[in-house]
């Protein structure tokens, strides 16, 4: 590349991208030579960005946090694909990110090229986000650094508060963060229990990241992260959960009913189980009155009572309106 503020900012892309590039690699994507390259990462520290740069054979090129964050160069998939997240999050049941979430967004939007504001323009002016509804919100600073912990295995502290008690303090593995209907969870190694336990994220506060990391731990049984957490919830105080009969082969029903329903089973060739995530007994019955496929509650009687009154009051609707026309 000829051009030497288009061939900065191609750098700069790369090098926001979450791996480490030799010089050799940099000038071959390029089409420059090494030492115009050290140039450029030069030229590139002068204007605020910390790139690191690390000697020897397998030595290369990263772009290291700062104390402010440097501006980002995105491509087109890249920036719609953020755009689509800010409007998502904009909705999310999580406390105090909606307001972020817009102003990020019109940031983005005003910067952005004419051809993109249009395919963002058409996307909001056809979608629909439904709203997470009531009900307790996480906070999105201990969020990000509970998933920060786990993708480091790093291990930390908080304070959390059960249901039935008041708050305790808890030094914990971090494994996964996992988002289930209205609700995010925690799932982790207990050091003071030195058992496996899953964390409502809403309870959580005072997170304090250690900074001591620990070799990752597997789930017991090797399951994934999904299953586990609605095995330890089955239990939950104050929560039910559902077991719905589809009467459809579970290679139809995976591809019609999203993860966040529950957990799918086959039962023969031409049914398949539902279990879903401990909730109340009317949030569960609106989730199954949504299945796209015939079903049959299994249990509790709870949900089936719940269910039932669904269905009398759109059948009194129904009725009404007929008499009407």
């Amino acid at each position: 590349m000829r051009d030497p503020s288009g061939r900065l900012l191609r750098l700069l892309s790369l090098l926001q991208s979450p791996r480490e590039w030799t010089g050799a690699e940099l000038a071959e994507r390029l089409g420059v030579s090494p030492r115009t390259i050290r140039r450029d990462v030069d030229r590139l520290r002068e204007l605020g960005y910390p790139v690191d740069a690390t000697q020897g054979n397998i030595g290369g090129y990263r772009l290291a946090a700062g104390k402010a964050m440097p501006p980002l160069v995105l491509d087109d998939e890249e920036a719609v694909a953020i755009a689509i997240g800010l409007r998502t999050g904009a909705t999310a049941a999580i406390t105090g990110i909606e307001d972020a979430s817009l102003r990020a967004l019109a940031k983005l939007e005003q910067v952005l090229p004419s051809r993109l504001r249009a395919r963002l323009t058409a996307l909001s002016q056809a979608e629909v986000v439904l709203s997470p509804g009531a009900g307790p919100t996480a906070d999105p600073e201990a969020l990000t650094a509970l998933a920060a912990a786990c993708v480091a295995n790093e291990k930390v502290r908080f304070t959390y508060t059960k249901a039935e008690g008041g708050p305790a303090k808890r030094l914990v593995e971090p494994h996964t963060v996992v988002a289930a209907g209205r609700r995010w969870y925690l799932i982790a190694f207990d050091n003071d229990r030195n058992d496996w336990r899953t964390f409502r994220l809403d309870r959580i506060a005072e997170v304090h990241r250690t900074g001591l990391r620990v070799p990752a731990r597997t789930l017991p049984g090797a399951v994934d992260p999904a299953t586990w957490l609605t095995g330890s919830l089955i239990a939950a105080t104050g929560s039910v959960r559902a077991q719905v009969l589809l009467h459809a082969p579970i290679e139809e029903v995976a591809a019609q009913v999203p993860g966040r329903n529950g957990i799918l089973e086959p039962v023969d060739a031409r049914t398949c189980r539902l279990t879903t995530y401990p909730d109340s007994p009317q949030y569960l019955a609106r989730a199954i009155a949504l299945l796209p496929v015939d079903y049959t509650v299994l249990d509790p009687p709870e949900v089936r009572a719940e269910l039932r009154a669904l269905t009398d009051r759109a059948s009194r609707a129904l009725t009404s309106g007929r008499r009407r026309s």
